[in-house]
């Protein structure tokens, strides 16, 4: 078994989850999962009170007002808590950048443009983030994200994607990629425990350059930053 793969059943089935955001997403992660997960402790974090209230309201469920990325790498984050980003930010790797910051010298870059052509439909920002996908259409709001078959498409699934982007190969750069496990329908998350683990066994032992990814099955969103002691 892998380490993230020991992170992962250590922390599962969730006890703790902290969702960031309640905006659109937001609110649908904390009802699905708070439906599914009914003996789960909850922490919501918006900066928007009137969205926190709605969440409150509807749901039930404790809030907390702050900036989803300060609440984030202000605290330590406990093994066993799962975060669900629903916020439209590439949460593991501002998160990544931050803890770098605490050892070394780190400048986020643009994904070099070699790795476009080794991924399925890439779509770049002009921050110099890439984005890929293995569909072309929308997925159903409630994908399942079954093992072998598209919710969609109803044809074998071309693979994980987040093993596909784990091959990428630029000269120069190394990759760590995060997979986020899907925890309802639609809503995916990691623990705290695989953070830590992925950067402290995959990038903070080895300064240098790294194309960081954040994948589930089928999308997947790759940055790229440098460090140095």
């Amino acid at each position: 078994m892998s380490s993230s793969e020991s992170s992962f059943m250590a922390a599962y089935p969730p006890r703790k989850i902290w969702i960031l955001g309640a905006g659109h997403f937001g609110y649908i992660a904390a009802q699905r999962l708070s439906r599914r997960l009914p003996e789960s402790h909850f922490l919501v974090v918006e900066l928007r009170e009137d969205r926190l209230q709605k969440v409150h309201e509807e749901l039930g469920l404790p809030i907390h007002v702050e900036d989803c990325l300060e609440f984030l790498c202000q605290r330590p984050v406990p093994d066993d808590v799962w975060v669900v980003p629903a916020v439209p930010v590439h949460v593991a790797f501002r998160w990544m950048l931050h803890q770098l910051s605490t050892i070394g010298e780190v400048q986020p870059l643009p994904v070099p443009e070699a790795a476009d052509a080794q991924v399925p439909n890439p779509y770049r920002m002009s921050t110099g983030t890439l984005y890929a996908s293995y569909a072309t259409w929308i997925c159903p709001d409630a994908c399942n994200e079954p093992d072998e078959v598209c919710t969609h498409t109803r044809e074998p699934r071309p693979g994980n994607l987040f093993e596909h982007l784990s091959r990428i190969q630029v000269p120069g750069f190394q990759v760590a990629v995060f997979r986020s496990w899907q925890l309802a329908p639609g809503v995916g998350g990691y623990p705290g425990g695989y953070l830590k683990d992925i950067l402290a066994r995959q990038v903070a032992e080895q300064p240098g350059s790294y194309l960081i990814a954040t994948s589930c099955r089928c999308h997947g969103v790759v940055d790229a930053l440098q460090w140095r002691r």
